[in-house]
This record gives structure tokens, sequence and C-alpha cells, in this order.
């Protein structure tokens, strides 16, 4: 437990001719063209059905090309015209819902959907027919994560308000569970991603989030459910792997001693809640003795206490359910594009009262690190290299304990004595590599080992376009970790050097995703905030009117259960 004073007191050497047949081969295979699909008439049909596929590279005549419609290859019978830039066809009498390719001389086109209608969800009857949400087409059929998508239908609503898009997610399956018992899975789209950007009754406009991959996607309003509708996420440089899930129960509390109060006042409290992310989901409360005044206000719950008297207390205390996955990424560098003026790019590249991106001595450093570099993936790895192999690691324990002669490590002066610890390192990796143009967050929460012990811990995402968020943990990849705490090695953790670079494991809790910005509620209002937490919000107390002296003590995060798949 730790506790915080009141705010009144401190806030062999080959022939010649054998070379020549494979160089032409080579030339050949180099200036086949890929095909391209711009369009399906009609998008929705029955099998044995004609459709015609518009596009261009299809060839003049179809020789040994082919069209496959949701994995299934028609018939040489069903092919009725081929040309350069259409193919009309018959649809598989067997055919599904699906995404249409076009393979020519091996390459393969860009996918276009195809729905089946024999397939589709018959319509709901009723009196309440047509009030839910309905999608009736999206714009494109097939995108990346971080592309900005256009969803056209009705009955989306007005405003946003408490509705969602989602998309497909999906975790490593378990070896133990048969594949008839696993059920689809979504994720929605995310506010830190700048997910919505525009929402009416007919039209919405959403970011592909990171985690989403190819399957169903669908609207969520007041209203009901959108029919899902397949969406294919493609063209990534790489892949990402959610697995060894972990479910943790959690309880964690605050609790408020007044010394002193005199005529009217309010106490308000920010208690941090759990991040929602690809990676932590199914977050579920399951009990909390105190009803917030605003529930969920940018990641913390709001609480207000009113005319607290002398010598009364207040004990607040949540307890909730997580589901945390671990994350691997597999990154191909040569096939990540250059950064765009995304929101997210322009955002997360931006310094911060947390991130000095802007300063002078973190921009000569960042430079000095990526050098003439220019890839952002592998700008990042050096700024995570010089990390954990240039700089010496202080163990969070060893710099934040009381009584410590060791002062917790300054972000700019680390850059001058090399001496971090998880914090700092946390807060260089993103300064450095907002400098060096990559969007980057900082993330805290908890380590929890294997007696349940928890930990607050610092560590770093950064955003590869086309691919979303991957996470890097400088602290782990050096290993700083006070002696006492009993680590359990992550499935695949050969070298936590290089595992930290792109992966990270599910023995962790996550409450904030870059820092969190509460307003204060009122301008006269003592203010009262703390640094190195398991939150980076800026808020935590604030006292207004007549409470003269209190004291706070805030617990630390308690695991009361795990459950390991």
């Amino acid at each position: 437990m730790k506790l915080f004073p009141a705010h009144s007191r401190t806030f062999p050497v080959i022939s010649p001719g054998l070379i020549i047949i494979p160089a032409i081969m080579l030339f050949a295979s180099c200036s086949a063209q890929i095909p391209r699909i711009d369009s399906v008439v009609p998008q929705i049909g029955r099998p044995g059905e004609t459709i015609t596929i518009h596009g261009n590279n299809f060839g003049a005549q179809r020789d040994e090309s082919y069209v496959t419609i949701a994995g299934v290859s028609p018939t040489n019978s069903s092919y009725i015209n081929w040309q350069n830039d259409h193919i009309t066809m018959k649809t598989p009498e067997l055919g599904d819902t699906g995404l249409i390719y076009v393979y020519v001389k091996g390459k393969k086109s860009n996918g276009a959907l195809f729905s089946n209608q024999a397939n589709l969800p018959k319509p709901p009857q009723g009196a309440d027919f047509g009030i839910g949400p309905q999608i009736i087409s999206i714009t494109p059929q097939s995108a990346p994560v971080g592309s900005v998508i256009t969803i056209t239908g009705n009955n989306f609503g007005s405003s946003r308000d408490r509705s969602a898009v989602f998309f497909s997610w999906e975790g490593a399956p378990f070896l133990s569970a048969p594949p008839e018992t696993r059920t689809a899975e979504f994720i929605e789209v995310s506010d830190t991603e700048f997910g919505y950007e525009f929402w009416s009754e007919r039209e919405i406009r959403v970011r592909i989030p990171d985690g989403a991959v190819s399957g169903n996607m669908e609207v969520r309003t007041i209203r009901g459910e959108s029919r899902p509708l397949f969406f294919d996420v493609s063209q990534r440089p790489g892949t990402k792997t959610f697995s060894e899930k972990r479910s943790y129960t959690i309880n964690y509390s605050v609790n408020i001693k007044v010394d002193e109060a005199s005529g009217a006042n309010t106490l308000y409290l920010w208690l941090p809640l759990p991040v929602v992310s690809s990676a932590q989901r199914n977050i579920e409360l399951l009990s909390r003795n105190t009803e917030p005044f605003v529930e969920n206000f940018r990641g913390s719950n709001l609480y207000k206490m009113n005319n607290l008297a002398s010598k009364s207390d207040v004990h607040i205390n949540l307890s909730y359910k997580i589901d945390v996955y671990a994350i691997e990424t597999t990154v191909r560098p040569q096939s990540i594009r250059p950064g765009t003026d995304s929101a997210v790019t322009v955002a997360y590249t931006r310094p911060d009262s947390l991130v000095p991106s802007d300063n002078p001595r973190v921009i000569a450093r960042s430079n000095s690190i990526v050098a003439q570099e220019r890839n952002p993936y592998l700008k990042a790895q050096r700024i995570y290299n010089w990390l954990i192999n240039d700089c010496k690691f202080l163990t969070d324990e060893e710099t934040g304990s009381p009584g410590s002669p060791v002062p917790p490590p300054e972000t700019l002066g680390a850059l001058e004595t090399m001496r971090i610890d998880s914090y700092t390192a946390a807060i260089l990796f993103c300064a450095l590599g907002r400098a060096a143009g990559i969007p980057c967050i900082p993330v805290s929460g908890v380590l929890v080992n294997r007696n349940r012990q928890t930990y607050e811990h610092y560590w770093a995402e950064f955003w590869v376009e086309n691919m979303g968020w991957i996470p890097v943990d400088p602290g782990l990849g050096a290993r700083a970790l006070p002696a006492s705490f009993q680590r359990q090695a992550a499935a695949g953790e050969d070298s936590a050097a290089k595992y930290f670079f792109g992966n990270i494991d599910s023995h962790r809790i996550v409450f904030s995703r870059g820092q969190t910005n509460l307003t204060q509620m009122e301008q006269r209002g003592r203010v009262m905030g703390r640094t190195r937490s398991y939150s980076l919000q800026n808020l935590w107390e604030e006292a207004i009117g007549g409470l003269e002296s209190y004291s706070s003590l805030w617990g630390d995060i308690i695991v009361t259960g795990i459950y390991a798949q």
C-alpha cells in the first residue's frame, strides 16, 4: 500500500550458356502485370446466375487463368467470356459468400466481395422491421489496418452516441478446445486510433482498428445490431498473433481520511479503469461499493463526495475480471510503406507534457541513433537497442522505494547520464521515436508474478502503417526487475532482449495507453496528481471548498485470481 499525503501538505563455375534461359524466364516473369478487380456486377446473387467481373490485366484469353469465389474454383464450363478488362461467368452451384480473386500467370488480384443470396439471413418480420441498423455497402471492400472505410446503409442514428462498429478479431485457438466450440469474436473501432471520422443516419466513416482480421463486420446501436457483412483486412506487412490467454480478477481501492473540514466542500476522485485494447478484452465489472458520479470518463471513473465531515472516512473499492493475451508479431520491414499524414501519425508524433520529443537534446540523440535509416520499423529497433545496450538500467524498486539513496532518473537528464528505469525508458523510447517521425505511445500498468504479486511497470507501443501497434518493453528486454519479483518467461522467449521488441507477454494488466488528460472540475479546486503510478493520468484528486486537510491511501492492484488457458 502506498500513502500519499494530504493536498495541503504535498502535492563450381557455370557455363555461360546455362545462364541464358533462366535470365529470359526471369524477364518474362517480371513483365507479367498483376490482375486488378474494379467491380463485380451484381454483388449479390444466387448460384448458377451470371456475374461480370470488371477490371484490367486479365489477359485477352483465359488459357490457364482462373477465378475463385469464396475459395471455390468454378468448372471450365462456367466461363462465358474472358477479356482483358472483364470476365463473364456463372457462379458455382455450391458457392458461398466470400471474396472473388482472379489468378493470371501465377499472379493474384485484389479481392472483391460477392454475397450468395441463398446464404444471407432473412430479414426480420413484424412491427419492428426496419428499425435496426442495416448495412448496404462497404467501400472499399478490402483495406489494411488503419485505413478509413465508408459504410452506407440505414438507421445508424443521427449521431454515434453509444453506437459502435465492430470488426472480426481472432485469438490463437486452445489445443484442448474443439473447433465447434469456438465463437466469433469482435473488436470495436478504437478511439485511441481516432477510429470514428463521421457518423450519420445513412453513412459511417471509420478507421480499421488494430487487431482486426478478415471476417464479418457489423454496426451496433441502441436500435439493435446490423446483419454482418464480410470485410477483407488486407495488405499487412507482417502478422500479429494473440495467444496465451490469461484471465485475471483484480481488486483495488482508495481510502480517504478527513482530518479537518469546515463548511461546504467537495472531493473528486478519478479511479483508473483497465484499458480495452486488441490484447486486453472482455473487461467485466464484478463489484463496487460506490456508484461513480461519471462512468468511464476518458478511461477513469469519476467519484464525487460532497460535504465531508472532520474525522470521517471514505472507502471506494472496485473489482474487475479481465482477459489478457500475449502479442507476437512477425514483420517484413521491406513491406512497410512510408508514414502518412493520418490522424494517428499526426497525433502520436507530437510532443506533449509527458513526451518531450521537440526538445533539442532529444532530437539530436534521435538523429544520432537512427542515422540514415528511413524505415520506421528499423528506426524503432535502433532506438530500442540503444536503450537496452547503451544505457544502465535501474529497477523501479531501486529508485522508487522510500529512503532510496538513488533518485528516480529524470527523462531529459537520462540522455546525459545514460541511467534509466522502466518509466524513463518508456518515455524516452516515445520521445526519441516521435522525434524520428514514428508514432509512439507510453503504456503503464502492472506486471503479475507467479504469486499474484503486482509490480508497477512501463513500456511502449509504436504504430506501423497497415499493421497497427507494435509493443516494446525495454525494461524487461534488459531484465531490469527486482530479484524478489519472480517473473514467468513467455512462450518463445529465448532471449529477453530480442523477444521484447515486437512481442509482449500476458503477465500484465494495462491501465493506460498514452497519457490520459483529464479536466479539472472547478478552477478553484486544489488538485493532486501521482507520478510513476499504474496509470499515466494527470489528475487523481481535486478538493474544493472547506476541505482543509485530508490524507489519501491508494491501494496497490491486488490480483485475487488467475485462470490461464
